[in-house]
């Protein structure tokens, strides 16, 4: 949906939405006027604001579908490994020692695996950075509300 422009005629005193007003122009402008432009700003503001983080949610949700992929493979993965593998090498170890002490090997072993696994989704997990653009400009808002010297415009 696009937004009106208000009047674009020299006289008519109006401008488009976020286009700048000199001091003249507001100086002869009705208050109504005036706070029919700062609604229309406003409301186009929070228009885009609210796209702009629509945006970057579908793009880190991309990222953080991924990372959760990872962590599941790799718990699913290492369960499966550890599983059959544990049988596998405790059976064979157990033929030239206790079976107690080749059970604790085999654990150990796969407490290794595991641990880099953890790593791999967590590292891919850090690269997920949040809403920053979206951030960055919410915050500037209120500097755009304030009052500035005369003669200057945004």
């Amino acid at each position: 949906m696009s937004m009106p422009t208000q009047g674009s005629g020299p006289d008519s005193g109006y401008h488009a939405a976020g286009a700048p007003h000199t001091a003249d122009e507001v100086r002869g402008s009705s208050l109504g006027e005036l706070m029919r432009q700062v609604t229309a700003d406003l409301s186009t503001l929070m228009r885009q604001e609210v796209e702009l983080a629509k945006a970057e949610i579908r793009q880190e949700g991309k990222k953080a579908g991924k990372a959760a992929g990872f962590f599941g493979g790799a718990g699913f993965g290492g369960y499966m490994v550890a599983l059959f593998l544990s049988i596998a090498l405790w059976a064979g170890l157990s033929n030239v020692m206790d079976a107690g002490w080749a059970a604790l090997i085999v654990a150990v072993l796969w407490a290794a695996i595991a641990g880099v696994l953890y790593a791999m989704g967590r590292k891919n997990a850090e690269r997920i950075r949040g809403l920053k653009q979206t951030n960055d400009s919410v915050q500037r808002i209120p500097d755009a509300l304030k009052p500035h010297p005369e003669g200057v415009t945004r």
